[in-house]
């Protein structure tokens, strides 16, 4: 605990302060954008949405400075404990959880906290960590079958527990998409990789079934030109925020000025298809300038990684970079009719507070590992006298 505080004395000279101020830079970009975007009539005010998002940011920048003030390490060593903390949490969703109107039963609320907490974005941070405790246990048989056998069992309690209580599959894709990331990175064999594949499409006629009305329905319109191409029923979403995309050329109408946007006929224009938004009030150079933020900060936390000597830690960087790659990805491609509608946010430019402060808090790891890039489990020991 002393070494904790220590270390939180010592963030500002420690820290990364590059990944810090491109986070800042994003968020700020975001908290402009959904100013814009919650201007529209329908939101009926959008102070409220701005204190939040400002206030979120605030509390993220806290939760930065701890989490990268905590010895990963000694999470590590915690491991089984952060899945007790995993399972519990989500149980939680029993009798606190809420659907907040997204039909997916997601979010705790709380009686005496005036926010939900969506608890599947809080075990993004903590599965980055039993992933890379897990992967550093087995490093030297990594692509042993006992091995990878590990990674998947703690990947199924996770997302086949999120899956139960929400029902949120785009959450759950994270989960997927940090262990594919991570496992790539720290050395799995490329036959693992092929036989996921080959399961995967065996498994697709037996999944396909089982899958609800409306998923059916957002895979068809992406693969199936022919289906609802009027654009009346299942499409409409999407189509209107493609034509919002691509309505503001290269400039955009401006802020506060665009047609769809403050008439406000976008889904979801502040959390999800806030891509959407931007391309028409922006325009292209507002869509490049986003995605030249999104990528500098997953390109940062990489070469943290790369840069780390200590095994677990370049494993928490590769993780935190998979988590944000995944969001950008399906983000971007749902509002541009290439991914299916999964309800993604787009990291700190979309509103929402559960997401916004668990990012900060994660990236505040990578931040821990740049300040100590190799293991110091050698200063908790007393060295005996010679």
């Amino acid at each position: 605990m002393r070494r904790f505080f220590q270390e939180l004395k010592d963030f500002p000279k420690k820290c990364d302060w590059v990944l810090l101020m491109l986070c800042l830079v994003t968020a700020a970009f975001g908290l402009v954008v959904i100013a814009s975007a919650t201007s529209a009539a329908k939101f009926e005010g959008n102070a409220r949405y701005i204190i939040i998002q400002m206030g979120c940011i605030l509390v993220g920048v806290v939760a930065f400075a701890i989490m990268s003030s905590v010895d990963i390490e000694v999470l590590s060593e915690n491991r089984n404990w952060l899945v007790v903390f995993n399972v519990l949490l989500l149980l939680m969703l029993i009798p606190f959880g809420t659907d907040a109107g997204t039909g997916n039963r997601s979010w705790l609320d709380f009686p005496l906290l005036p926010f939900n907490i969506q608890p599947a974005e809080v075990c993004k941070i903590t599965y980055v960590v039993i992933m890379a405790s897990v992967m550093n246990s087995h490093k030297n048989s990594l692509s042993s079958v006992p091995s990878v056998m590990h990674m998947v069992l703690h990947l199924g309690i996770l997302v086949g527990l999120n899956m139960a209580m929400s029902r949120d599959a785009g959450v759950s894709l994270i989960f997927v998409f940090i262990f594919i990331g991570m496992a790539f990175a720290g050395g799995v064999h490329w036959g693992w990789f092929a036989l996921a594949i080959g399961g995967i499409a065996l498994l697709i006629p037996f999944v396909w079934p089982l899958l609800g009305e409306y998923q059916q329905e957002r895979i068809l319109i992406l693969i199936d030109p022919t289906f609802d191409a009027q654009g009346i029923g299942a499409r409409y979403h999407s189509k209107i925020n493609l034509l919002s995309l691509t309505g503001g050329g290269l400039t955009g109408q401006g802020l506060f000025n665009g047609i769809r946007t403050q008439g406000g006929l976008l889904f979801a224009q502040h959390t999800d298809y806030i891509f959407s938004s931007i391309g028409e009030e922006l325009g292209f150079f507002g869509c490049l300038f986003v995605m030249i933020l999104q990528f500098s900060i997953i390109a940062r936390c990489i070469w943290v990684g790369m840069r780390c000597t200590d095994y677990i830690r370049r494993l928490v960087c590769y993780g935190a970079a998979s988590a944000l790659m995944f969001q950008v990805i399906i983000n971007v491609g749902m509002c541009i009719g290439v991914m299916p509608v999964i309800g993604l946010t787009l990291p700190f430019i979309s509103y929402g507070g559960s997401s916004l402060l668990t990012i900060f808090a994660m990236l505040g790891l990578v931040s821990g590992a740049y300040a100590r890039p190799a293991s110091l489990s050698h200063e908790r020991y007393i060295q005996p006298p010679r």
